[in-house]
């Protein structure tokens, strides 16, 4: 205890150490064994693990209940107590367990141990700084004192509970390690430390300036930096905080300015503590000595460390007096916990540091990582695959991208004397194409958003965004808000938008109350909103956004009111939206205000449970027969109370001149429902072309009704029944309609409708006469018995159809040979889907061998195919080369719904 007393008051916090809160993240109930004495002892051994970000204090609190319960504070039963510090260890060779436990110089003999194994606490101080590759720990573990093993094995062996196994252990670690870990622990009490509250950051700031209007400047500038704000919960990054804006502000400077991004923080500081002295001299370290502990930061960080020894020194080609001038100034700090160690003051200035690495343009120094296998290159540094392998990179990439930014390389080369690389910028773009143009949008767009916006440098953002035509924002932090809608201003050709809102960014609850956690909690709402208005701007600045969708989001009521403020904007020209399973509820109702009058809107989509509302109807319904509606395409998903408002949605209907899609897929509609429906489509003045009723529990019995309005309607073209219960009786009701004259439909959609082979006959009488219809899809109904009045419809001269969906319809082997003298007979069916049957080796032989043979205008065949003999493969590679425009796909493995039923009813 006498050897690690002196380390701790070190670490803590001054005038702090309490004012840091840790969350339960899970197991909460186990936790409590850790501090209650009267736990009977069979529900132990306990392993709590501290997880957090550098610096958020993990270490000091480990070390603080370390002391508690060496002291005997917390019971009278738990006495011994040793401390293992990982960053220490991992330097050194192999040793004995018993050797390990004896310099913490337990009061324990080593004999003792095993029998007061119960009674001692085990701290595991920094587990993601032991240097082995990932996955190498869970081999080799060892259950013996006295055999030498490498000591990250004898610590795996710890966590293993292999030795020791009735300690209560404590591991500190960061999230990136924590995967690591879990594989290692049984059962670990994960414990998230949060760092300083807001209230215990405002108290710092307040310490350093003294002044309570200085501080609050200061604290104000970095809270409008969600991110930043963020950071600042660890105290060295509020330390660097007040040591630059209190420099800044002496300098008459904008605080807020600084605070904008987290590089033009740390870069103020860095070179805050170079500036010049007020007699005029500089005191700038030589070039070589940035070099020096730039080359420095970035081997630690790709080694995944944040402390280096003498050793690290002598790889690079480095000597201590390399790193005088930031020795002097604490930037590089001797490790307390590490003898002959150098640590940075925090992983931030770490990553800036290795960040400027790249940007020095010294020959072959952004490169160096081709020369160095230790060290990676740009690309490697900005590539996903290594941030997920190194999360230490991540905050270097953003860095990098802040240093593009003009004014910060000139305050770099001013304090440094270091030329900055003229060619960052294009290679920076590189990066975010993957080589490829345009930029693909469908990457990591977070991140992307996240690196343009800590660059602040407007020709490199809009070079970016210049050819993004469709976003997708996953909107989860306030730091979400602030990046996209900065990006969003220079993105002036984007077409479409989608938004995704995770819970607890928006106050969904906003009712009154007095308590100060609302009055806190509604404050940052309000700031919260802000932003959120200045990314909802972009509808009526932007005058090419077309086309918005907002899904699976948790809005509140004042967000809500936002959007569609700009929504209703003349200066908006939305003409699709699609808003599904949103809440609050009453959401939909105010997006139903909003598209009232609204002439630029022609496809929109509601949907979700929630949506049904008598209101939402109503006001849908206004929005239907206003004069100025040109909306062409409504999908009303789930909805559950269409039926009470049907006069009043008939009677939009009726009114509306311009809707030629209805979609209400879902909706309980019954076959009540469809008798109305039937009877606004026999109305003269009804104008829709498409009608989709996929699941909308529908019987055989309300066939009659739709084969009746099929004959009056002459308008519609295309009618989607899928996944509704119609059988044989309601096919043959339906084809009766089909077969009149008068009868115009083209596409018919009868996808899992529990049809046999009788409903399959039915429907090929239909093509022996004159019938219009030229898409249809069956799939997922059995229908195999019926097969061969199908094929031979299909061979008369008459039969129109050019699209035929047969997925999953049982079709075996034996059917095969009526499909190909069928296909050799046809001369309009360009579209055939026998996906999910099991048409084996010879039957998709007899099928291949017939289009060989002919002349069949058939462009699309889908198969299912799980192996294929060599005569297979050759007859397709000699189709191909016959006939290049018929596409063969082999790899269907398809169970869902037939694409033709999909693109029969795809938005228009």
């Amino acid at each position: 205890m006498q050897k690690v007393y002196p380390i701790w008051k070190h670490t803590f916090w001054p005038d702090d150490g309490d004012d840091f809160h840790y969350k339960i993240t899970s197991k909460s109930q186990r936790f409590t064994l850790f501090w209650n004495p009267q736990i009977p002892t069979q529900l132990k051994p306990l392993t709590v693990v501290l997880h957090g970000p550098a610096g958020i204090g993990k270490t000091t609190l480990a070390k603080k209940w370390m002391l508690e319960w060496r002291q005997d504070k917390l019971t009278k039963t738990l006495k011994s107590a040793f401390y293992l510090s990982c960053k220490e260890l991992s330097r050194q060779g192999a040793c004995t367990f018993a050797e390990l436990v004896s310099k913490t110089r337990l009061d324990v003999q080593e004999a003792e141990i095993p029998d007061r194994a119960q009674n001692i606490l085990c701290v595991i101080d920094g587990f993601d700084e032991l240097r082995v590759p990932s996955g190498s720990l869970i081999h080799d573990i060892c259950g013996d004192w006295q055999k030498r093993k490498p000591v990250p094995v004898l610590l795996a062996s710890l966590l293993k509970r292999k030795l020791l196994p009735k300690a209560t252990l404590l591991v500190t670690t960061r999230p990136g390690a924590l995967r690591e870990l879990r594989l290692l622990a049984e059962q670990p009490v994960l414990v998230e430390v949060e760092g300083l509250s807001e209230l215990g950051r405002w108290d710092y700031f307040l310490k350093h300036f003294g002044q309570e209007d200085r501080a609050l400047r200061a604290f104000e500038a970095m809270r409008s930096n969600p991110a930043l704000f963020r950071m600042g919960r660890v105290p060295a990054v509020c330390r660097v905080a007040c040591t630059c804006l209190s420099r800044q502000m002496e300098q008459g400077r904008d605080p807020a300015a600084t605070c904008r991004t987290a590089t033009s923080l740390f870069l103020r500081f860095l070179c805050g503590q170079f500036e010049a002295a007020p007699a005029g001299r500089p005191r700038a370290p030589p070039p070589a000595a940035l070099r020096a502990v730039c080359l420095l930061a970035a081997r630690g960080l790709w080694a995944r460390t944040s402390v280096l020894d003498g050793e690290d020194l002598g790889r690079l080609g480095l000597q201590e007096s390399d790193l005088r001038p930031f020795l002097d100034k604490d930037i590089v700090q001797r490790d307390v916990d590490c003898e002959g160690c150098y640590a940075f003051v925090h992983l931030s200035v770490q990553q800036l540091l290795a960040a400027v690495f790249y940007v020095l343009d010294s020959e072959g120094q952004r490169d160096r990582g081709s020369r160095r296998p230790d060290i990676g290159g740009v690309q490697a540094l900005l590539s996903k695959r290594e941030r997920l392998k190194n999360p230490y990179l991540t905050r270097a990439g953003y860095f990098l991208f802040g240093l593009s930014n003009e004014q910060s390389a000139r305050e770099l080369e001013t304090t440094f004397g270091c030329p900055v690389s003229a060619g960052l910028r294009q290679e920076l773009l590189r990066s975010l194409c993957g080589g490829r143009e345009p930029l693909p949008w469908t990457a990591d767009v977070r991140e992307v958003l996240h690196c343009l916006y800590e660059s602040q440098e407007e020709p490199l953002v809009k070079e970016a965004m210049a050819q993004a035509r469709e976003l997708s924002l996953h909107l989860q932090t306030e730091g979400d808000l602030v990046h996209s809608a900065y990006c969003l201003w220079h993105c002036g050709d984007l077409r479409k938008m989608s938004l995704q809102v995770e819970k607890g960014l928006f106050l969904e609850d906003e009712g009154a109350s007095q308590s100060p956690a609302w009055v806190d909690r509604w404050q940052h709402e309000h700031h919260v909103l802000r932003l959120w208005t200045d990314l909802c701007s972009v509808f009526s600045s932007n005058e090419n956004l077309s086309a918005l969708d907002v899904s699976h989001s948790f809005l509140s009521p004042s967000s809500v009111r936002i959007l569609c403020e700009q929504i209703t904007h003349a200066t908006c020209h939305l003409q699709k939206v699609v808003i599904k399973n949103i809440s609050p509820a009453d959401a939909y109702r105010d997006f139903c205000l909003a598209f009232i009058g609204k002439k630029t809107l022609t496809h929109l989509t509601l949907e979700g449970s929630a949506h049904s509302h008598t209101m939402l109807l109503l006001l849908l319904c206004e929005a239907l027969k206003h004069r100025t509606c040109n909306l062409r395409y409504l999908r009303l998903g789930s909805c559950s109370d269409i039926l009470p408002q049907w006069d009043e949605f008939s009677l939009a209907l009726r009114s509306n001149q311009s809707l030629q899609f209805l979609d209400l897929t879902a909706s309980e509609l019954w076959d009540e429902g469809v008798k109305l429906l039937c009877a606004t489509l026999r109305h003269p003045k009804c104008f829709l072309q498409r009608l989709s009723l996929e699941n909308c529990h529908l019987t055989g019995a309300c066939c009659k009704e739709l084969s009746s309005a099929l004959i009056v309607n002459q308008r519609l073209t295309h009618l989607c029944l899928a996944k509704n219960d119609l059988g044989d009786g309601g096919v043959q009701l339906l084809c009766e309609g089909l077969s009149f004259p008068d009868c115009q439909l083209q596409t018919l959609v009868l996808y899992q409708c529990n049809i046999t082979g009788r409903g399959c006959q039915h429907i090929a009488k239909l093509f022996q006469g004159d019938s219009c219809l030229t898409h249809l899809d069956l799939g997922l109904n059995p229908i195999a018995t019926g097969l061969w009045f199908l094929c031979e419809a299909l061979k008369k001269p008459d039969c129109n159809l050019k699209c035929l969906g047969l997925c999953g319809c049982s079709i075996s082997s034996f059917c095969c040979q009526d499909l190909a003298s069928a296909l050799a007979s046809n001369q309009k069916l360009e579209a055939l889907d026998l996906g999910q049957n099991m048409l084996g080796q010879g039957g998709i032989t007899v099928l291949l061998e017939a289009l060989k043979r002919s002349h069949s205008p058939l462009m699309t065949l889908r198969l299912k195919m799980d192996e294929s003999s060599g005569e297979i493969q050759k007859l397709l590679q000699e189709l191909k080369d016959s006939n290049p425009k018929l596409t063969i796909d082999c790899q269907n493995a398809r169970v869902t719904r037939s694409s033709y039923g999909d693109f029969l009813f795809r938005t228009p």
